[in-house]
């Protein structure tokens, strides 16, 4: 915590060009591009990188064929191109992935529905590395995907995306790197205001609340631009600079002012079933008509997502038991074999999606574009064009706020932000670089040629160098190199010996010394990922914590209450294993 201090006690003292708040995948990747760009950055959250919306994604890195319907051309374009962008800079982490489209009798989209937009999605993706698509007769589906639902089958269409199985990773490296580049990241650190000047018309930096000290001791930074991209928080930033009352019906009071109004989004994650398919299945819902995914993902089957409403607490999401029900009642429904029950459900999560605040119209179609909002102008600077409501308040200058926005595109929103603070600083933008340079652990000509060589040197047991080559890349060798001389962090600390389960040490001491962690939760949910394994880490928290105790100088009292702290929080996951007794004691 030593060095946490020092960061905090030079931000007052330190000049910067741009704060930014907020450090999901969109925060972080403006300060990547702005900090490789040139620009004295700081990124501030009140809990950790990827702690919001990344951490709850489908995990896909998608053109959003569904867009189209709704004529939102210029986003799909952008999402195809970004798609290609991110196999390439993050090969570790992004990966072509194969999809099928199931046609039914009642299916709202018929079979020469789908297939022009298959062809308009090949069309727009024309710089792609991955294969056009494929139409397949009834006979051709069921013999390739024999565990689909027959009944009233027409055919089917195939076709590519990409996955991300760890998009909080994407958001690490991306904050890593802008460390790297000269950013200054401080999670923790709660915004509870803005700082204005000029009787309220220009916004000049921030005050904010260390979430980590017994006495939240609050410090101010300064800038003579600040973005706002807390995602679903958006809204509550704004309102806390005690200059313009946001009121929320979150907190009871009206919509008046809103810029923010999300959807929740509900997934569900189970083991390998009968009639899974190879690939991932994309279908629509039978009782509201909303697609939805059953995906390959980390070992395991990942179904989801819901599309409603939300006005809740956005600081605790939770899928209800309807939403798992609806999940779990469509899968069976595609796959009549899966015969999934709410005990085949290892656990769950839920998320808050940062779209436009819209009054009226379906969930669906609310655009998943994304604009980069001047308050000084009361409109858009760069984007899509989302009318946003609530007159954007305040009206000052020197205030950004994104609203909207998806995985996918995090990079491109990335880049017209920076150039939109450029502009504001009334200097000419150099030339944005993150499309050309990897994300760190990217940084390999030929990962598939990394990857055996590290299998043949690491001297780790193959499923062990395939974990930490599928984590970190080409960083493999710098997380086994903390284990120094001592071997025992090169052993898992579970006997569960799965990729997803088998936690080496010196992942743990890696996470912390190298990856901007400040607590076990980080470790586990966001950056070695064993949170997302079928015992979603109750099995390797108590273990992961004595490393830190032996490692890096915890009390025994931090190291139980970090467990507790974990435990606390992993409840609203419903995970199984809990039920189970993995955690027992």
């Amino acid at each position: 915590m030593v060095e946490r201090e020092k960061l905090l006690a030079g931000v007052q003292q330190r000049p910067f060009d741009v704060i930014v708040v907020g450090a999901g995948i969109n925060g972080a990747g403006v300060a990547r591009d702005a900090a490789m760009r040139g620009l004295r950055v700081l990124m501030l959250d009140k809990g950790d990188i990827a702690s919001g919306t990344t951490q709850w994604a489908t995990r896909l890195i998608h053109g959003g064929l569904r867009y189209l319907e709704h004529y939102e051309v210029p986003l799909v374009r952008e999402s195809l191109k970004d798609r290609e962008i991110l196999l390439h800079i993050a090969p570790h982490l992004v990966k072509p992935l194969k999809f099928v489209v199931p046609i039914y009798e009642r299916s709202s989209r018929g079979p020469r529905m789908i297939r022009l937009g298959m062809i308009a999605y090949d069309t727009l993706s024309y710089d792609k590395s991955v294969p056009n698509h494929k139409m397949l007769s009834r006979e051709e589906a069921l013999r390739e995907y024999p565990g689909l639902n027959p009944d009233g089958l027409l055919g089917a269409a195939t076709y590519y995306d990409a996955q991300v199985e760890y998009a909080e990773r994407i958001a690490v490296e991306n904050a890593v790197s802008a460390v790297e580049n000269g950013a200054t990241v401080l999670t923790y650190a709660e915004v509870t205001r803005l700082l204005f000047e000029g009787n309220g018309s220009r916004v000049v930096g921030v005050e904010f609340r260390d979430r980590l000290s017994e006495d939240g001791a609050v410090y101010s930074a300064h800038a003579p631009v600040t973005v706002n991209v807390a995602g679903p928080w958006v809204d509550r930033v704004l309102g806390g600079s005690g200059s313009v009352s946001v009121e929320t019906s979150e907190n009871g009071g009206s919509d008046s002012g809103r810029m923010i109004g999300g959807t929740k989004g509900s997934h569900i994650v189970v083991d390998p079933f009968p009639g899974a398919p190879k690939n991932a299945i994309y279908v629509e819902a039978r009782k509201d008509g909303r697609p939805y995914f059953i995906v390959p993902w980390n070992g395991l089957y990942l179904i989801g997502t819901t599309d409603f409403r939300y006005r809740g607490d956005l600081d605790y999401v939770k899928a209800t038991e309807d939403e798992i029900q609806y999940l779990i009642d469509e899968t069976n429904f595609v796959v009549p074999e899966a015969n999934l029950s709410r005990d085949s459900v290892l656990f769950t999560y839920s998320g808050v999606r940062p779209l436009p605040f819209a009054p009226e119209g379906s969930e669906g179609s609310i655009s998943r574009s994304h604009v980069v909002y001047d308050h000084a102008k009361g409109k858009s600077a760069a984007g899509g064009r989302i009318k946003v409501h609530g007159g954007g308040s305040p009206r000052a200058e020197g205030l950004l706020s994104i609203v909207g926005g998806k995985l996918t595109t995090y990079r491109n929103l990335g880049r017209q932000t920076t150039n939109v603070v450029y502009k504001k600083l009334g200097v000419k933008p150099p030339k944005s670089a993150t499309d050309r340079i990897p994300l760190p652990g990217g940084k390999t000509p030929d990962l598939s040629e990394f990857s055996e060589e590290f299998r043949q040197r690491s001297g780790l047991a193959d499923v062990l160098s395939r974990r930490l080559v599928r984590l970190y890349g080409a960083r493999a060798y710098d997380v086994l190199a903390e284990a120094g001389d001592d071997d025992s962090l090169k052993e898992p600390l579970t006997d569960d010996l799965r990729e997803s389960t088998a936690l080496l040490g010196c992942e743990v001491l890696y996470a912390f010394r190298r990856e901007q962690a400040q607590k076990l939760a980080d470790v586990l949910l966001r950056r070695t990922m064993v949170s997302y394994g079928p015992h979603v880490a109750l099995d390797v928290d108590e273990a992961a914590a004595r490393v830190c105790v032996e490692h890096l100088g915890w009390s025994e009292e931090r190291a139980r209450r970090e467990v507790e702290e974990y435990r606390e929080w992993i409840e609203r996951y419903t995970p199984k294993a809990f039920r189970e007794g993995v955690a027992a004691g």
